[in-house]
Order: C-alpha cells, then sequence, then structure tokens
C-alpha cells in the first residue's frame, strides 16, 4: 500500500481546523447524567468456556437509555483480589466475540471487559447487542444514521455505551476502580479517545490507529469505507452537508481528545486508507494529557498489532504499580 496521504514534516505540522461546540460541556454532561440516572447494577453470570487459566464472566451492563449491553469479562484465575481492568472496545461492524477470546491482559494479569458495540457484532466478530433507537434514512452501514442531529446520532449512544462501561467495571468486585485503561483499535480507538475525553479519572488510554477522527477531512480524503459512507450520504443529501459535519463537531475524536488528561499511547499507520494517518496525528496533537505516539510507516490498517501490544504492555506496568 503506497502512501496516499501527508507525510514527513507536513504530517507532524498538521493540525485540524475542527473545533468544539460552544454547547459541548452541556450536552455531554446531560447525556451522560440522564444515562446514568437509568443504570443499574451489572449482571453478572461465570460461564466455562473451556479455558483454565483464565475465569470468564457474561457481564450485561445499562448503557445509553438503559438499554442492555453485553461484555466478556476474563480475570486470571490465579489471582485473587483488585485488579486493574482493561476495557477494550471493538472495530468497525465487531462485537465481543465468543466467551473464550481472551486478550492478553488477562495473561498480563489483568481483569478485561471486552466490550460489545451496539447494533454491531455481524461484520468480522458476533456481538449480542442491539440497538432499539431508530433513525432518519441513512447510508448503508452505521456512520450516517441519525446524523442530523446531535441528539439522534448512533455514535451518540455507542460513546455513552462505553463512558458506562467503564462504570459498570468499577462496580465489579474483581476489579481496582482507580486503575481502569481503555483501549482499541480503529472504531475502538476512537471510542477510547472519546471516553478519555468524558470520563476524567482514567489511569490510561491507548488508542491504536483510531477512526472517528477529523471526520469531515477524512471523509474528503479517505478512498476506504467506513468514512466513504459520509461522502456517499452527502452525494445523495447535497442540501445536508452543513448539517452533518455540526452534529459530528459533538462526536470527533480531535475534539474530544482536548478534553482529556490521562497519559496516553497512540499508534499511527503511514499507508493505512482506512483511517488516514493526518487524522490520527489531528487527534494525537489535540491530545489533553500526556502522550506518546507509535508510528508503522509501512503498515496500512493493520497498524502495529503483536508489536503494539508488546510496546502497550512494556508502557502501561509502570503506570499501574
Amino acid at each position: 500500500m503506497p502512501l496516499t496521504d501527508l507525510s514527513g514534516d507536513a504530517l507532524e505540522a498538521y493540525r485540524s481546523t475542527v473545533t468544539a461546540p460552544d454547547d459541548l460541556d452541556a450536552f455531554w454532561t446531560s447525556t451522560l447524567s440522564e444515562a446514568r440516572s437509568l443504570a443499574t447494577e451489572p449482571q453478572v453470570r461465570q460461564v466455562d468456556c473451556g479455558l483454565r487459566l483464565v475465569d470468564t464472566f457474561d457481564v450485561t451492563f445499562a448503557g445509553y437509555g438503559g438499554h442492555p449491553v453485553r461484555a466478556w469479562l476474563h480475570v486470571p484465575a490465579s489471582e485473587r483480589g483488585r485488579r486493574p481492568l482493561v476495557v477494550r472496545y471493538h472495530g468497525y461492524g465487531g462485537g465481543r466475540g465468543l466467551a473464550h477470546e481472551a486478550d492478553v491482559w488477562a495473561l498480563a494479569g489483568y481483569a478485561t471487559l471486552r466490550i460489545d458495540t451496539r447494533g454491531q457484532g455481524s461484520g468480522w466478530s458476533p456481538g449480542d447487542t442491539g440497538d432499539p433507537e431508530g433513525c432518519d434514512p441513512s447510508a448503508p452501514g452505521f456512520m450516517t444514521r441519525g446524523i442530523l442531529d446531535p441528539a439522534t446520532y448512533y455514535y451518540r449512544r455507542v460513546f455513552t455505551d462505553a463512558a458506562l462501561a467503564v462504570d459498570a467495571g468499577r462496580a465489579l468486585p474483581q476489579v481496582d476502580a482507580d486503575r481502569v485503561v481503555v483501549t482499541g483499535a480503529s472504531q475502538g480507538g476512537g471510542m477510547s479517545i472519546a471516553v478519555a475525553g468524558l470520563v476524567p479519572d482514567l489511569a490510561a488510554v491507548m488508542p491504536d490507529v483510531p477512526f472517528l477522527c477529523d471526520v469531515r477531512h477524512a471523509s474528503e480524503i479517505a478512498d476506504s469505507p467506513p468514512y466513504t459512507e459520509i461522502a456517499g450520504y452527502l452525494k445523495t443529501h447535497r442540501d445536508h452537508v452543513d448539517r452533518v459535519f455540526e452534529t459530528l463537531r459533538y462526536m470527533d475524536g480531535v475534539v474530544l481528545a482536548a478534553r482529556a488528561t490521562a497519559p496516553a499511547l497512540f499508534s499511527v499507520a503511514l499507508m493505512d486508507a482506512i483511517c488516514p494517518p493526518s487524522t490520527v496525528y489531528a487527534a494525537y496533537q489535540a491530545y489533553g494529557g500526556p502522550k506518546e505516539l507509535a508510528v508503522y510507516p509501512y503498515n496500512d490498517h493493520e497498524g502495529g498489532q503483536a508489536f503494539q501490544e508488546a510496546r502497550q504492555l512494556e508502557w502501561l506496568e509502570p503506570l499501574l504499580q
């Protein structure tokens, strides 16, 4: 895959022009307050999935609108007491997967919560969480569902679920509530950035090749889905351009990254055709807390994969001691 975006000094110098709406804080404060008013104690049921070194639990918690969201909790079987928690969000189209699919984090001694993304989970990894909310006509996929108003936009519900997953994780008896980390790749990376901006007391954030950042710019230069869903929608709805990008200002990773304070380890792939590297740099440069960036010059959207996991393991350990 050749370079298709900025590179070198131009990439390092790039800054997004997206700005926060004047009522951003009020919008998200009321959204999360309303959702938390409907929250209930997480339902937790241990399952036997054949793993002997990891205990596995089926978790259901209340997300946006009080709607049930499913997750898997994996905890090292040999460990007792409260452990640091790694909350993992998934890429576009994927779900929490099957019960035995434990992350490397459980093997490293952490508790891990693998969160479903509402309405997704039939693309490449199965999920079990629906989206009860309807929406106006949209392009195929999830990017344009309810996009004419931030109150109805699909990612308002997704980001709320993601933030409440942290609340639910902290309520679990296996978890040290003061040591919670969020992570994910692609869409999961974008959700991690959003949660970092919406939940102020995280221990760390690890977004890999994040999606949902500098979205207007991405919709203009990306030639692979999912950003092309926005371009396709606006190709048909020529009169909706201003309304669409006004909605997206409330959800953009660049805007929400500026609110974050937790230490962050980003990754970017410079040949990424799905999440163009300039959009990742835009979120990284805007990020409000201490930050590092791992760069993979010859990789597409797969990013660092196991190489990045090794770097994350090394980076995270001293933060959680």
